[in-house]
């Protein structure tokens, strides 16, 4: 898997339980999966890489999932980035499902660069 497949996989995964712990606190495997579509198998590795990397911690007992300092912090970033890009389709026209689904994809490749053209843009 090239790199860049795998920073995607990765930021998917911190921005998933990101956004469901926005809505519930108690965050496991299994809701990535749900909320992915992704098999229990890949779901298990996939948070396994990020708990070895030290974004994530998992509570044995609970299999609840909580974000290290530096997890959570890169989680933000990532949700960021969709957030302004999502913003900054719509604003060029972009039917908000279509500016949504798209910002999914770009925000895994954009530079900071160019992050930053998108939220001056937006900003305006």
């Amino acid at each position: 898997m090239s790199l860049n497949r795998i920073r995607e996989s990765e930021e998917m995964y911190l921005e998933t339980i990101l956004r469901l712990k926005q809505k519930s606190a108690n965050v496991r495997s299994v809701d990535v999966g749900e909320e992915l579509g992704y098999a229990k198998s890949s779901v298990s590795r996939g948070v396994n890489l990020l708990k070895d990397k030290g974004y994530i911690i998992i509570d044995h007992s609970t299999g609840v999932i909580q974000f290290t300092p530096e997890g959570r912090a890169k989680a933000e970033g990532v949700y960021e980035r969709h957030r302004i890009l999502t913003a900054a389709l719509i604003k060029m026209g972009a039917e908000p499902r279509v500016a949504e689904s798209n910002a999914c994809r770009i925000e895994h490749v954009v530079t900071d660069e160019l992050m930053e053209v998108f939220r001056t843009f937006t900003e305006k």
